[in-house]
């Protein structure tokens, strides 16, 4: 090397992240058994593979036991109050649209005290991905029934059973036109990944539900899809394009009787090309997908769906927002605070 040659340093090759960059040095501290471990997991498997660095997450939270999530993942986030997560994390977006956002919340969290402020998230459509936790059950302070239990839910509040009519939380965000509306569960990893996958890839708030054993207080709640020896007959996985077939031997499948869903025999009842085939984009048999959960007795004993069942495109109100804000500076330059705030009506006192 002569003595005009310099050295030039070469670029440092960043490694690729894993699930062990994303967890912190606290210790977790939900209940052993609880289902919130599983979805923790499948969430630090997920993020790696996103592409996007760990200073560009953001994990918002609101109170109870799935809140503390931001404890645990070694990302940007905040723990919030009591069902304002989506408020705050709305706030974040608007002003940090570069950041992906994630909201934690459970059943009692998202839809009793913050039930207002989820409908609205999902109606303005901004750009975040909001996780619902449910185990039908206030979990926190020990065991009271949430707006997802089930009726006559006897607990410590309803200690005869709940006269509550429940809601149905796939059905209250397509009611709230929401833009992507999907169903998990915390006992099926696979699955859980997809579907976290499929939220951060939708542009527009991304509604997860996820089937969350509060194994205290509610356990064996979602036993019923989550076991092997039962799960075949009672779960009906949606993927796009294909037809809806279950059961143990996938000789069961869903058809449409006008707008009634009714379970048949493959070969003795319909053949394939007679069953229903999932569309995604499609509003109205969405809404009946989300209502085989309540099974009345016209219709009878139904599989639960679990999958994406709706995704549509819509403006997201950050990127309307900034639009907008564009739009007046250019017809009317930087902006008067003291002016707006005085507004177009004034008075002088003499």
């Amino acid at each position: 090397m002569s003595a005009t040659e310099t050295l030039v340093p070469e670029s440092p090759v960043k490694a690729a992240l894993t699930a062990k960059d994303f967890a912190t040095d606290q210790e977790v501290r939900w209940c052993p058994g609880c289902g919130d471990y599983s979805i923790l997991a499948q969430v630090q498997k997920v993020m790696p593979t996103l592409g996007i660095p760990k200073e560009k997450f953001a994990i918002i939270s609101g109170i109870g036991c799935s809140s503390r999530f931001p404890y645990y993942m070694n990302t940007y986030g905040m723990h919030s109050i009591h069902g304002r997560a989506t408020a705050v994390a709305s706030g974040l977006k608007a002003a940090r649209p570069d950041l992906s956002v994630w909201i934690v919340s459970g059943d009692g969290d998202s839809m009793s005290i913050g039930g207002n402020h989820t409908i609205h998230l999902l109606r303005r459509n901004f750009d975040v991905n909001l996780l619902i936790f449910n185990n039908q059950i206030y979990g926190l302070t020990k065991g009271q029934y949430s707006p997802t239990s089930e009726e006559n839910k006897v607990t410590k509040s309803t200690p005869f059973g709940s006269i509550d009519h429940p809601f149905n939380p796939a059905a209250l965000a397509m009611g709230a036109d929401g833009t992507f509306v999907a169903r998990s569960m915390d006992r099926d990893p696979k699955h859980l990944q997809a579907m976290l996958l499929r939220a951060h890839a939708h542009k527009g708030t991304s509604f997860l539900e996820i089937y969350q054993n509060c194994n205290i207080f509610n356990d064996g709640a979602f036993e019923i899809f989550t076991e092997k020896g039962t799960k075949q007959e009672e779960v009906l996985f949606l993927e796009q394009g294909k037809p809806l077939i279950f059961g143990a031997a996938q000789n069961k499948g869903i058809k449409l009787d006008g707008f009634r869903p009714i379970v048949v025999e493959i070969g003795k009842d319909a053949s394939i090309d007679d069953l229903w085939i999932h569309d995604e984009r499609d509003f109205y048999k969405a809404q009946i997908l989300t209502r085989m959960f309540d099974n009345p007795a016209n219709v009878g004993h139904l599989p639960r769906p679990f999958g994406v069942f709706y995704e549509t495109d819509r403006p997201c109100y950050e990127d309307v927002m900034a639009l907008q804000i564009e739009d007046v500076i250019a017809k009317r330059g930087s902006g008067d605070l003291d002016k707006l705030l005085r507004g177009n009506e004034t008075w002088e006192i003499n």
